[in-house]
C-alpha cells in the first residue's frame, strides 16, 4: 500500500467511527430522557386521579419536570454534534 492510500484507509476509519460513536451517543442519550419524561407523566396521572381539584398545579409541575428531563436528551444531540463536526 502507497501512502495515499493509507491516508484515505485511516481518513474513512476515522469517519466510521465517528458515525457510530454519535450514534451511539444519540441512541443511548434518549433512553433516559424517555424513561424520565415517562414516569414523571405515569405518576402525575396517578396524582390526578388521587385529587382532581389539583390538576392544573400537577399538570404545571408535570410539564416542568419534562422540560428538565429533555434537558439530558439535548445534551446528548449536543455531544452527538461535537463528535460529527467539531473532531
Amino acid at each position: 500500500m502507497d501512502q495515499e492510500s493509507v491516508k484515505i484507509l485511516a481518513e474513512a476509519i476515522v469517519t466510521a467511527g465517528k458515525a457510530i460513536g454519535a450514534g451511539l451517543c444519540m441512541g443511548l442519550g434518549a433512553i433516559g430522557p424517555g424513561v424520565g419524561e415517562g414516569h414523571v407523566g405515569g405518576h402525575a396521572m396517578d396524582a390526578i386521579a388521587r385529587q382532581p381539584e389539583l390538576t392544573n398545579v400537577i399538570v404545571t409541575r408535570m410539564l416542568l419536570a419534562d422540560a428538565i428531563a429533555e434537558t439530558t436528551g439535548i445534551y446528548s444531540l449536543l455531544i452527538t454534534f461535537l463528535i460529527l463536526f467539531a473532531l
